[in-house]
């Protein structure tokens, strides 16, 4: 087939704007410190390591393990899922905690409660509610003189004594407040019972109870590296008024021991961040 020489020209043109606009969008982004694809970052210790008593806190049983279905569903190997009881008496409180750290992706849909057990069986009684949990932080830091580069807020900070050489760390702890965002579901084959769940996020070195928010935090276009993880608290308890703040006494007591021991699990965000060239 043989072209006009007018085709053929302006088939040639269209090439060259092709490739020029191919070549200065990457030349404008390379100078725009844009980070379209995120470099992962590994955990400094795995998640199993977490101690299995945190404070009057004690693991129920052993740690379960997902299938490979599971884990392609969650998105991510690197999990934890544990039961505690608060002085091992299941009487006084039994909380699963489920854990879950994702990075290294361009974008990623996180797991929750109100799609999962819905998908699962079960009925939402209440749609989502936000809370936030009473940690208590009178033993932390508040300002560690180490700011956040996207809030400009000072990373509070915490000591954590390893179990093993008793050997005393300060951590620093992610910046935002403690709120979870809440869901009660039930089962109609026990109606007299609720599944109460709440879960946060820890993005970036910022807290967040929100799927959506998570995602602009670990994404920022100007951030190298990202990470997110989620902190999820579910525990089955008696049909009333009180079942949420039951819930939340609970939780609340639990992540207050857990938090700092996490954060020291996680990237050390701060040290990711001073690595990173900053504006001017």
């Amino acid at each position: 087939m043989r072209f006009e020489p007018t085709i053929k020209g302006a088939f040639a043109a269209v090439v060259i704007v092709l490739i020029t606009s191919a070549v200065g969008f990457r030349a404008g982004v390379s100078a725009l410190e844009i980070h379209l694809r995120k470099e992962a970052v590994p955990l400094r210790e795995s998640l199993d390591t977490i101690p299995t008593k945190l404070g009057r806190w004690k693991r129920v049983g052993e740690d379960a393990k997902m299938g490979e279905a599971m884990i392609e569903s969650l998105g991510t190997k690197f999990y934890l899922d544990r039961q505690y009881e608060l002085d091992g008496d299941p009487a006084k409180g039994r909380v699963s905690l489920h854990i879950a750290y994702y990075t290294g992706m361009v974008d990623a849909v996180p797991h929750v409660p109100e799609r999962c057990w819905g998908a699962a069986g079960l009925s939402m009684v209440d749609q989502p509610t936000t809370l936030l949990l009473p940690v208590d932080r009178s033993q932390w830091i508040a300002d560690s003189g180490i700011k956040n580069a996207a809030t400009g807020e000072a990373y509070p900070q915490a000591r954590v004594i390893d179990p093993v050489t008793r050997r005393e760390e300060k951590v620093l702890l992610p910046v935002g407040q403690t709120e979870v965002s809440v869901t009660v579901f039930q089962d109609e084959k026990t109606p007299e019972v609720r599944l109460v769940g709440g879960y946060l996020f820890i993005a970036n070195g910022r807290l967040t109870p929100s799927p959506y928010v998570v995602r602009t935090y670990a994404f920022d276009l100007s951030n190298r590296y990202a990470y997110y993880c989620k902190v999820q608290f579910s525990a089955f308890l008696p049909d009333g008024d009180k079942a949420v703040d039951r819930w939340k006494a609970l939780s609340a007591d639990l992540l207050t021991e857990l938090l700092p021991i996490l954060m020291r699990r996680l990237p050390d965000w701060a040290t990711l961040e001073s690595s990173q060239p900053q504006d001017t």
